[in-house]
């Protein structure tokens, strides 16, 4: 059974306003995630499964679904505020969705092969979708052995200012324990640094792996998350602004011995639009992949 890829596209492009992965960026107007679907198709994922809000559901199947249900089979899901476990009511102030860990909640129905989640407006590589797909056929039959793949900073810095990123650490075995945030992060004078919390800045390595959100699990994996989210409940239900994260999540399993996360190395590099003026570069890149022949214009016929 080949595995499934399962893209959080719920917000529809909340972070910058309207329908962000409609926007077209590629040569002949494809998407980023057109990129993602594509690639991931070729690494041998054999569904491909999106999570939105309902609200979005007749323009996502016109303009999204279409391209793609031709050479995969494709499903969706939904994420809706008022998706909680039994015993919890909704606080009728909150507008703010409740998370990715709670958006890939919502296909515990749907997924029931080795998965991976993605977001919808990340560009990854497809060397990523190949190193992610080997090792998630390797795991049928398995639990609690899960994956993230880890670019190197030095692939995911933006020419347009500083980035937040995760920077992780991993044991011996190259096992995650643990990820540390760090919201200001650019290269000055040819060298990577962080700001810390005084304003003065600390170099850090390069090649030190990060997450951009680009993780493996297997389906024990919803029974785990359907159990810590009443748990997260319990102290957060009436915070409006709470968020249930992937790596939250992920952290709570690997401080407790459930579950190892490998941590992938891969030379792929990331892109997207972090900042509005990101968007030309984007544009540029993804035109100088269609000319080098590593991509054919137009994606999907």
């Amino acid at each position: 059974m080949k595995p499934t890829l399962y893209v959080l596209a719920a917000g529809m492009g909340s972070r910058y306003g309207g329908l962000k992965q409609l926007d077209g960026v590629g040569p002949s107007g494809e998407t980023i995630m057109d990129y993602s679907i594509f690639d991931a198709v070729n690494a041998g994922f054999g569904k491909i499964v999106f999570v939105i809000r309902s609200i979005f559901e007749q323009d996502f199947k016109e303009k999204i679904v279409s391209k793609y249900e031709h050479i995969v089979p494709v499903e969706i899901v939904f994420q809706e505020l008022d998706k909680l476990p039994e015993g919890f009511a909704l606080n009728p102030e909150r507008v703010k969705p409740w998370g990715t860990n709670h958006a890939v909640m919502m296909a515990k129905d749907v997924i029931k092969e080795p998965f991976a989640v993605i977001n919808a407006d990340d560009y990854y590589g497809r060397e990523s979708f190949q190193i992610l797909a080997d090792f998630l056929n390797s795991k049928h039959d398995k639990d609690n052995e899960y994956c993230m793949v880890g670019y190197r900073l030095c692939n995911t810095l933006s020419e347009s200012g500083a980035v937040a990123r995760g920077i992780c650490v991993k044991d011996e075995n190259g096992n995650l324990t643990s990820v540390v945030e760090r919201t200001h992060i650019e290269r000055i004078d040819g060298v990577v640094k962080f700001k810390n919390e005084d304003g003065t800045f600390t170099e850090v390595d390069e090649m030190s792996p990060v997450s951009m959100n680009m993780w493996g699990f297997t389906p024990d994996y919803f029974k785990h998350s359907d159990d810590f989210f009443v748990e997260f409940l319990k102290e957060n239900a009436d915070n409006i602004k709470a968020e249930f994260f992937i790596p939250l999540m992920v952290n709570h399993l690997i401080n407790n011995g459930t579950s190892t996360v490998q941590v992938l190395d891969t030379p792929s590099k990331w892109f997207g639009v972090t900042y509005a003026e990101d968007r030309p570069s984007v544009v540029a890149k993804l035109q100088d992949l269609a000319d080098n022949g590593t991509y054919p214009t137009p994606l999907f016929k």
